[in-house]
């Protein structure tokens, strides 16, 4: 059986669209109770949410959920995803939930399950919780006498901010570093600003203003420009922008350049080779990493693992074979020797350590290789399969073939919108703009006809 609702990360929709509803969450709340309520002790689930306005909905839907199958809830209120899944293993909690959309718009929301160790669930557990949802709400519910208890952690945004800021190096601080961080008015506006303060940069807030609509809105790690023009005009060493719920990191150099998540991999995974800290012989990237990693990793004596998109495969892959670092381009990086899953504030303090090793500035330091030309461009499409179209296969087939030797050309389903994502890249940047261009332009054909 294959997974219906939930997509790479969650389930996420459109709020009050299916299946993104109150009945969901509560119907997501009953399924996953039932299924992590497991021995005779008293279970306890954490639930956090990012700033959207739709997690006032979503959030006692869930406790309604759980605490009906005689669970007990713990909700934390806005923290970013990776808080959830370290105050599930601290709080030892059951499961773990996070009410997050990540990157998307105000209107968009999620559901992100952790197990009791703070992971990310299994393809196999998520088909386990869906086809516990289709028996319906009635099933499993406790006696009056056993039903669960909901309360709010008040002190969880200081558990977190004292976990990362163990993370950085020993007797160093951040002093004398001017910071401005970008919290794209989502999870971490109050948390990732404190740990900065605390470890004695000079740090300058932008996105820490939540409305319940402005999350990810002209800020965060998916719209860089806000942040690029305010380092360069406050003279600053180092911009930081986290996404809606501050599992991705994007960083911005003294220059006002963006720095993405592959740079990001190589000069952490540099500064921990060099400690002797890196485990598994290099990391794991995923198939939109650029070659140019792919190539200095290689340089360096060092594998690149591929894995397919989602940071969830990320760290299947990292757990399986022994390796410590890993990420994707769009700027989820995991360290694994801290945390379960992707963390923006921690990435940051450890590319912030890694960048004071060198001591070059910023735009120096990430420097370590040249990246390949790279187009991504995404092609809404309607019902129907348009991957499988003949026409499409043929523009496929052709793109590839004059990339060969030469690049790379990659195609995929958005697991969260109605997107094919087309990517290409290659030495030559002209014929890696046509080659997308034409395969986007036969996958829009067919839209359009059908």
């Amino acid at each position: 059986m294959s997974r219906k609702l939930f997509g790479t990360d969650g389930i996420r929709g459109r709020t009050n669209t299916a299946p993104m509803t109150a009945e969901t969450a509560l119907a997501v709340g009953l399924a996953a109770g039932r299924i992590f309520t497991r021995g005779a002790h008293k279970h306890r689930v954490v639930i956090g949410k990012d700033t959207r306005l739709s997690g006032y909905m979503l959030e006692p839907a869930l406790a309604a959920g759980f605490t009906s199958v005689g669970m007990d809830v713990i909700m934390v209120g806005p923290l970013p995803t990776p808080a959830i899944a370290i105050l599930t293993r601290s709080l030892r909690a059951d499961m773990g939930v996070m009410i997050s959309a990540s990157h998307n718009p105000y209107e968009d929301n999620g559901i992100k399950l952790f197990g009791p160790d703070g992971f990310k669930l299994s393809d196999e557990t998520e088909i386990a919780i869906e086809e516990e949802m289709a028996g319906g709400c009635d099933q499993g519910l406790a006696e009056a006498s056993n039903l669960g208890r909901a309360q709010r952690l008040e002190d969880a945004g200081g558990r977190y901010i004292e976990f990362v800021k163990n993370t950085f190096p020993r007797g160093r601080t951040l002093n004398g570093l001017k910071v401005v961080v970008d919290c794209a008015n989502g999870a971490a506006y109050k948390v990732a600003p404190a740990a900065l303060w605390e470890l004695e940069a000079d740090v300058i807030s932008v996105g820490v203003a939540p409305n319940g609509t402005n999350i990810n809105d002209g800020c965060g790690s998916t719209a860089t420009g806000m942040l690029r023009e305010k380092v360069l005009k406050l003279g600053a060493d180092v911009g930081i922008a986290l996404d809606g719920d501050a599992d991705r990191l994007i960083m911005v150099d003294e220059k006002g350049q963006e720095v993405d998540g592959d740079r990001l991999m190589a000069l952490i995974t540099t500064h921990m080779a060099a400690q002797q800290r890196l485990t598994g012989g290099g990391l794991v990237a995923t198939v939109m990493s650029n070659l140019g990693l792919e190539h200095y990793v290689k340089g360096m004596g060092l594998e690149l693992v591929r894995t397919q998109v989602g940071d969830r495969y990320v760290v299947e892959r990292m757990r399986s074979d022994g390796y410590n670092v890993g990420g994707e381009k769009s700027g989820h990086i995991v360290l694994t020797d801290y945390a379960t899953t992707g963390d923006g504030t921690l990435a940051a303090l450890q590319a912030l350590a890694a960048i004071a090793e060198t001591g070059k500035p910023v735009s120096e330091a990430v420097a370590l290789f040249d990246l390949l030309p790279q187009v991504l461009k995404n092609v809404r499409f309607g019902a129907g399969a348009p991957l499988e179209d003949a026409t499409v296969k043929a523009a496929i087939a052709e793109g590839e073939a004059r990339l060969a030797g030469m690049g790379r050309v990659l195609i995929r389903k958005s697991g969260t919108e109605p997107l094919i994502r087309v990517m290409a890249e290659g030495d030559d940047e002209g014929l890696v703009e046509n080659v997308v261009d034409d395969i986007c332009a036969a996958i829009k054909g067919i839209s359009s006809s059908g």
